[in-house]
């Protein structure tokens, strides 16, 4: 079934997997996005230095120009092939779409609004997307009481789901998010309230500079 909502278009589920936490720097390294059964995974060869902190986390690695997963070697594609293939995806999707991603707001919606002006892609990418949708405060509105850390997608999963993910894969994980969002059934009033713009985004990051600036 493909997760839409009437007035909402279709509604994808990204996730990224990245060289750092660090937005306005970091590298992606694996783009996965679901919609439906539809499902876009590609792997990108990072142009910075690997830091051990995130390999522990993401389980890849570099070597020799070429990039691992737990060991094993990985096919990549340049990030501007990749970020143009994620992009007819999203058109053949039925477009307006919405890119759903946890903690979009403060992560996934940066650094592919980033990625996506630095390579003049962001035009192209206007015109098939209508918003971001965060789950984050999605899920904190639809299900209160949760506490501080009630609200990582890995407890979200187990407690709704009652299942457990390779917390390296972004393919599994965008899965599983699309999964919940399913299990809770949002109103497109749920939806639009924790839905932003790219131009939100690029504001943000202006903001953010000025205030390097004038530190």
């Amino acid at each position: 079934m493909q997760s839409e909502m009437s007035d909402n278009g279709s509604i994808v589920f990204l996730n990224l997997e990245t060289t750092g936490i660090k937005t306005n720097v970091c590298d992606i390294i694996q783009l996965s996005a679901v919609c439906g059964k539809r499902v876009f995974n590609a792997y990108i060869l990072p142009t910075c230095e690997m830091p051990e902190d995130a390999e522990q986390v993401t389980g890849f690695t570099v070597s020799d120009g070429a990039l691992f997963h737990n060991g094993v070697p990985m096919s990549t594609v340049p990030l501007a092939e990749a970020l143009a293939s994620f992009l007819d995806f999203l058109r053949s999707s039925g477009g307006p779409v919405r890119l759903a991603a946890h903690n979009a707001k403060c992560f996934d919606a940066r650094v592919l609004t980033r990625e996506l002006q630095r390579l003049e892609l962001l035009p192209q990418f206007e015109q098939v997307v209508s918003g971001f949708v965060d789950t984050l405060p999605l899920a904190r509105r639809l299900r209160p009481g949760l506490g501080k850390t009630g609200y990582n997608l890995k407890n979200l999963v187990h407690l709704f789901l009652e299942k457990s993910y390779d917390a390296q894969n972004a393919e599994a994980k965008a899965t599983l998010l699309q999964e919940l969002f399913n299990n809770w059934a949002p109103s497109a009033q749920d939806v639009d309230a924790v839905t932003f713009s790219t131009d939100f985004v690029l504001k943000e990051k202006e903001q953010d500079r000025n205030e390097m600036v004038s530190a």
